[in-house]
Order: C-alpha cells, then structure tokens, then sequence
C-alpha cells in the first residue's frame, strides 16, 4: 500500500497506541481520520499529524454503537472519498477475577456489565468498524487492509476472563477476514502487544513497574512506536494477510 495516497483509519486514537500509529503514519502524508469517543480529545493528535504533512481529521464516535459506526464511516468517505485502511485499536479494560473467595468465603463475582462492557467495545466494536470499513473499501472499489489490535492477553491472563476473551476473538476475526475479503483486495492482519509503556502504565509505582518488565527477556516494556511501527509494516507489505504479529519483547503468557 502506498501511504502517500491512502486514507487511514484509525480508532483510539486521541492517545496511547493509537495517536502514536496516527504520527508514524503521518510521516508519510496521505490522509488519517482519526477516531475517538470525544472528537475534541483528538485535537493534539490532528495538530501533530497536520505538523508531518499529513491531512489528518478528528471524528467522534462510540464504537460499540451500530449507529454511531455506519455515521462515522459515512461522513469520512464522504470528506475522503474513499477508505484504504482501517486499525482497531479502540478498546478499554474493566479488570476483575471470574469467582474471588477468601478463607473459603465468597466474596465477589466478575459482574455481568464488566463483561458486556469490554465486549462491547473491544470484540463488538471491532466487528461493527470491521465490516463498515470493508464495505465501503468494497463499494468504492479501494484495495485496502485491516488491522485488528488483539493483546499478548488472547492467551488467558488471569483477572481478565473479558479482556482475554475479545482479544482472541478479534484476532479470529482477522484471519476470517482474510480469508473472506482478499477476493476484493483486501487483507487483514493482527497484531499482539505485550506490556507497552502508555500513559497508563507510565502512571504506575516505579516497583510495580519493575516486577511487570522483569518476566520479560527483553529486560524493558515495549514502546508505543514500535507498535507502531509494525502497524505501518502491515499496511506496507502486500503480501501480508491472516497473521497476527506477537509485539512483546519475547514474552508469553
């Protein structure tokens, strides 16, 4: 894919993963509409995208909400003409074990909305922005790819019976994709990060942080770039489809 002349999609991208994939690809120039819940919270992330060369527009939406999906995708074919890529990197985490007891008593449940919640956003989000993009990728006759951010999670991690569980589905959904879409040029791939240093993780005690990165053989967490970076490979590379990229430093749940 030729960066230059595309137009990328991108949600979560107001911070995190998803304003650092935005940058990178700026660097190319070409087209990036940006997707947040809070249209008004991607405004540092346009400017800096608009500051590489790239044209870069900020849309608000819900991704968990059909509606919401179908209008967002609208009104960026209708600013673009066209949508050549799309990365689902949206996603949130409502962390808790399945069953918790203590002394033998029990104590507490993963509630029902925790579970709906993550689901929601990271397994159905994906599948609505999914499907929209393809569409419109189809319809307007644009070869194009999609990414799908799973998590070095889709193994099973404990405390996260949710999260886990929309991770390896949306890593299932990209080989799916593949395989349904290339017929129309498009291609689908993953990626699997492990421990990244955001700004979440850049806000936890230096000795909770230590004990995260000393399981890992690379010695260190991983940077938002070098997701990044992997992000732009994918789109790059034409003959990459049905793959999910571990991104963790050597680590394995």
């Amino acid at each position: 894919m030729d960066l230059k002349n595309s137009t990328i999609v991108i949600t979560g991208a107001a911070r995190g993963l998803g304003a650092a994939m935005a940058r990178r690809l700026a660097a190319h120039g070409g087209n990036l509409a940006l997707v947040d819940l809070d249209a008004d919270s991607i405004g540092d992330a346009v400017a800096a995208c608009e500051a590489a060369g790239a044209t870069a527009r900020a849309y608000g939406a819900n991704v968990a909400d059909e509606a919401d999906v179908v209008a967002v995708f609208d009104r960026i074919l209708a600013d673009f003409g066209a949508v050549s890529g799309l990365v689902n990197n949206a996603g949130i985490t409502r962390d808790g074990l399945l069953l918790k007891y203590k002394d033998g008593e029990f104590v507490s449940k993963m509630p029902l909305d925790q579970w709906r919640a993550v689901i929601d956003v990271n397994l159905t989000g994906v599948f609505l922005c999914g499907r929209e993009g393809a569409q419109r990728m189809i319809e307007s006759g644009q070869k194009g790819c999609i990414i799908n951010i799973s998590s070095i999670s889709r193994a099973g991690n404990m405390g996260q019976t949710n999260y886990s569980a929309a991770k390896a589905g949306v890593q299932a959904m990209a080989v799916t994709w593949a395989k349904e879409l290339s017929r129309y040029g498009i291609r689908a791939a993953a990626i699997a990060p492990g421990f990244i240093n955001t700004e979440m993780v850049a806000g936890m005690k230096e000795s909770a942080r230590e004990k995260l990165t000393s399981g890992i053989p690379l010695r260190r967490m991983g940077e938002p770039d070098e997701i990044a970076h992997t992000v732009e490979f994918i789109l790059q590379n034409d003959y990459v489809s049905g793959r999910c990229f571990d991104i963790d430093g050597g680590l394995r749940l």
